[in-house]
C-alpha cells in the first residue's frame, strides 16, 4: 500500500489518476504557472524609472468634522431646560420630538437611538420600565428584547397586547452596559415623562422594576415592599391622581423565576382594577 505522503508511480492510467488525487490531498488543486515558483528566493531590486520632476498635487481641504455636542448644562439646569420643553408639548408625536432633539442627558452621547415609546397612546394602561437595553438602542422601541417578549406574554395572559397599553422608560437612552441609570440622568428625562403621563391620561399606571418606582413614587422604599400596592400618583396637568401599580420588571423576573407567583398576583390585581373602571364586572 502507497503511503499518502510518498506520491505513486507514474506507470500507468491508474496512477497518474492517482498521483492527481494525491497532489489535491497535500492541498495542490491549482495550476498557476508552467514552472513552480520559489516564493521565498529574495525579490531583485528593481531601479525606479526617473521622471521628471513635477510638483506635488495640492492637498485636499480639510473637512471639519463636528464633535457630539458636549453637555454645558448642570443636571439642575438639564432638568429646567426639560421642564420648559415639556411644558410646550400639546400631543404625544409633538413630545416625543422634543425628547428626540433634546441634549440635556449625557445617555444620548453614547446611544444608538432615541427610545421614546410603544403601544397605543390612547389605551387604558400605560407602563413605564427603566430604560432602553441594546434591542431597545438598536431598533428604538422599549421593550423588545427577552424582557419584552416575557412582558407581552404576562400581559396576554391577563388579555392585554401593545394596543391594550402604552410603554415607555424613565429615560430615553440606553446606559452603557445597561447600568442603572443614575439620578441626574432620570431628573433629566422626568418632566419628559410625566408629561408624557399626562398626554396620555391612563386609567391605570404601571411601574415595571425599581428604578420606575423609585423615580416617581415618594419614600424611598424597594421595590419588594411596593410592588402590588396602589399608590395615587399625582401628576402635574392631570386633576385626578392615577392609580398606579408597582411590580416587577421582566428582567427581574428572567433572573428569579421563583418571583413570578408575586408577579402574576400582580397582573390579576391590575386586571381586576381595569375591570372595575371599564365597567365590567
Amino acid at each position: 500500500m502507497t503511503s499518502p505522503a510518498t506520491p505513486p508511480k507514474l506507470d500507468d492510467r491508474d496512477a497518474a489518476i492517482a498521483l492527481l488525487r494525491w497532489y489535491v490531498d497535500m492541498g495542490a488543486d491549482e495550476a498557476i504557472a508552467d514552472e513552480p515558483a520559489n516564493r521565498f528566493a529574495p525579490v531583485p531590486a528593481v531601479a525606479a524609472p526617473i521622471l521628471p520632476s513635477t510638483p506635488p498635487p495640492p492637498a485636499a481641504p480639510a473637512i471639519a468634522v463636528a464633535p457630539p455636542k458636549a453637555l454645558t448644562e448642570s443636571p439642575a439646569e438639564a432638568a429646567q431646560s426639560a421642564r420648559r420643553l415639556a411644558a410646550g408639548a400639546e400631543t404625544v408625536s409633538a413630545l416625543a420630538a422634543l425628547v428626540a432633539g433634546f441634549d440635556g442627558c449625557g445617555l444620548k452621547r453614547t446611544a444608538t437611538n432615541t427610545v421614546f415609546a410603544d403601544g397605543n397612546p390612547a389605551a387604558p394602561v400605560m407602563i413605564i420600565g427603566e430604560g432602553p437595553g441594546a434591542d431597545e438602542d438598536r431598533l428604538g422601541r422599549p421593550f423588545v428584547g427577552r424582557a419584552g417578549q416575557l412582558l407581552d406574554r404576562m400581559l396576554a395572559a391577563i388579555g392585554l397586547d401593545r394596543q391594550g397599553v402604552h410603554i415607555t422608560n424613565v429615560v430615553y437612552w440606553r446606559p452603557p452596559g445597561n447600568r442603572t441609570p443614575t439620578t441626574a440622568e432620570i431628573a433629566s428625562c422626568l418632566p419628559f415623562v410625566l408629561r408624557h403621563i399626562a398626554l396620555v391620561h391612563p386609567k391605570l399606571l404601571v411601574l415595571a422594576g425599581g428604578t420606575a418606582a423609585a423615580a416617581l413614587l415618594p419614600g424611598g422604599q424597594g421595590i419588594t415592599r411596593l410592588r402590588g400596592r396602589w399608590f395615587d400618583l399625582a401628576i402635574p396637568g392631570l386633576v385626578d391622581p392615577v392609580p398606579t401599580l408597582p411590580m416587577f420588571h421582566p428582567s427581574f423576573l428572567l433572573r428569579t423565576p421563583e418571583r413570578k407567583r408575586e408577579a402574576w398576583r400582580d397582573l390579576l390585581a391590575l386586571r381586576v382594577r381595569l375591570d372595575e373602571l371599564l365597567g365590567q364586572k
